[in-house]
């Protein structure tokens, strides 16, 4: 796991990131120390303690020579999303009014995009979700799921066996390990591949013509399921 890669998410700069890994790990120490430790240039190790303390990442201790000690990585990283938090709502608040969502056909691209926008359906939801996948993928966005759930949502999954949840109304068939389709309120609709590729992509709509054709997709799909395993017992 790329831990400075993680920090640049809450404002650092590679290279604080590197100098406030230094300092978690060897405690308080002074600049000439942590240009000694890591290798970075002193002029350059002055600079970024000095964004360390402004960013509320280090604090600075005076004492005979000055020493630079980390805020605790919890701490750090719960003032950083309270301060976001702040600004979300100063955001909200302030911004022109929205226009209303396009009601063409979008593409979205790139794993941590989809996820995000299917996470936000999800949350968005207020009658009921349709949702045809693989495991893996019903696993990340599990937490999602039974936040509907408890709101008493319709939840409708589609997936790979044994896979259980417990309110939910499950169907049991071999899904593709990247396809996924949703359905969410029959007003939204999002259908693609997502993988650990860079080539992931969906198709987001809010066509009805769409919405009603994939719905229509996932009811035969599940009549065939019950027909199925009918047979079978």
């Amino acid at each position: 796991m790329d831990i400075k890669k993680l920090l640049t998410y809450f404002n650092l700069t590679r290279q604080e990131a590197t100098i406030y890994i230094s300092l978690t790990i060897n405690g308080a120490m002074t600049g000439y120390e942590v240009a000694k430790e890591t290798g970075i240039s002193r002029s350059s190790v002055y600079t970024n303690l000095a964004n360390l303390v402004e960013k509320g990442a280090a604090y600075l201790i005076e004492d005979k020579a000055k020493y630079y000690t980390p805020v605790s990585i919890s701490e750090f990283c719960n003032n950083q999303i309270r301060h976001m938090e702040e600004v979300k709502i100063k955001l909200i608040k302030n911004m022109p009014k929205r226009q209303e969502e396009n009601n063409g056909y979008i593409t979205i691209k790139g794993k941590r995009n989809i996820l995000d926008k299917i996470k936000n359906m999800l949350n968005e939801a207020e009658e009921r979700i349709y949702i045809s996948t693989s495991n893996e993928l019903m696993k990340t966005i599990l937490p999602y799921l039974k936040d509907a759930l408890s709101k008493k949502l319709k939840v409708v999954l589609i997936t790979e066996g044994p896979f259980s949840l417990p309110d939910a109304i499950v169907y049991t068939a071999k899904r593709e390990e990247s396809q996924i389709r949703l359905i969410v309120d029959s007003t939204k609709v999002l259908t693609g591949e997502i993988s650990n590729k860079s080539n992931s992509t969906c198709l987001y709509s809010r066509k009805q013509n769409l919405v009603n054709l994939f719905k229509e997709s996932l009811k035969n799909e599940i009549k065939l399921i019950t027909l199925t395993e009918g047979n079978e017992k």
